[in-house]
């Protein structure tokens, strides 16, 4: 669960959280700490694949007027470090809370240096210290993969892939274990396919599947589309588990986890590059969790 807003986090979560109780599930919730600045992706305005995006989509049933205008003509609220109650929540209903970064625009704009700031906002606010990151937009470099191996976090999600691996940078390889998206999120599927929550059960795999969910999609104009995608999982038996459970299974691989560089890649129904697994050295069946 990436939660990108403050209208996600103050409005979608509670929503949410109150499917997740329904059902009895537990999830991971990544949220952006910082200011919500989602008005100043207007700058992303003159890439065709953009415009295509926000076509298909409808950013004003999904976000809202006042989130599009977030950061240029409406005051930019904080997100998660505005929140900590929120954040407590989340975690006593044993939901795992880490950060989505400090500044979601900033950051999927201008690939800068993981910001500590996220991390010392997200200890404040939740009351413990992160143990997992995910970047903002799939997007990261080896510099920033880099920084971030040296905050000791047990795995990040900041990629798009196959399965766990370890990250290889021209360092060397990095301790911690990458535990990728794998399949298609609902906003890449909206005006693409006539049915979304049969698509996306199309889309699962044998073994580890890796869904992201967004607080303002799932938890706003489409949270009946997301409960049917869940009605269909359940009824095909498939299980469920927190990402902090995954990357554990993962970790225990020890030396069987794959190497691979992060390289720069293209996902249908997304606007601009994302940070991808490259080829592996080798690939264990370990690595397929699930």
């Amino acid at each position: 669960m990436d939660v990108d807003t403050a209208r996600g986090l103050v409005e979608g979560v509670p929503r949410l959280l109150e499917l997740f109780r329904r059902r009895g599930l537990r999830a991971s919730f990544f949220v952006t700490m910082g200011p919500d600045r989602s008005g100043r992706a207007i700058r992303r305005a003159l890439r065709p694949t953009f415009l295509l995006k926000m076509w298909r989509t409808n950013p004003f049933k999904l976000y809202g007027l006042r989130t599009l205008l977030s950061g240029t003509l409406a005051p930019a609220r904080l997100v998660g470090a505005g929140a900590p109650a929120l954040l407590r929540q989340i975690a006593a209903e044993r939901h795992e809370v880490a950060p989505h970064g400090w500044d979601h625009v900033g950051w999927q704009d201008r690939i800068h240096r993981l910001d500590r700031a996220a991390a010392r906002a997200f200890e404040a606010a939740a009351g413990v210290g992160a143990r997992a990151s995910a970047a903002p937009g799939w997007r990261t470099s080896s510099a920033a993969l880099a920084v971030q191996d040296t905050f000791g976090l047990r795995y990040a999600s900041d990629t798009r892939g196959e399965g766990p691996f370890r990250p290889e940078v021209d360092d060397g390889v990095l301790v911690t274990v990458q535990v990728p998206t794998t399949m298609p999120t609902m906003d890449e599927l909206l005006g693409r396919v006539p049915d979304v929550p049969r698509a996306l059960a199309r889309a699962l795999r044998p073994g580890l599947n890796v869904f992201t969910l967004h607080a303002e999609v799932e938890g706003g104009a489409w949270l009946p589309a997301f409960a049917a995608f869940l009605d269909e999982l359940g009824r095909i038996g498939v299980g469920f588990a927190r990402l902090d459970e995954v990357a554990s299974q993962a970790l225990a691989a020890g030396d069987e986890l794959p190497i691979a560089p992060v390289v720069r890649g293209l996902v249908d129904g997304r606007s601009g590059w994302i940070a991808a697994e490259g080829s592996p050295r080798a690939r264990s069946p370990m690595a397929r969790i699930g």
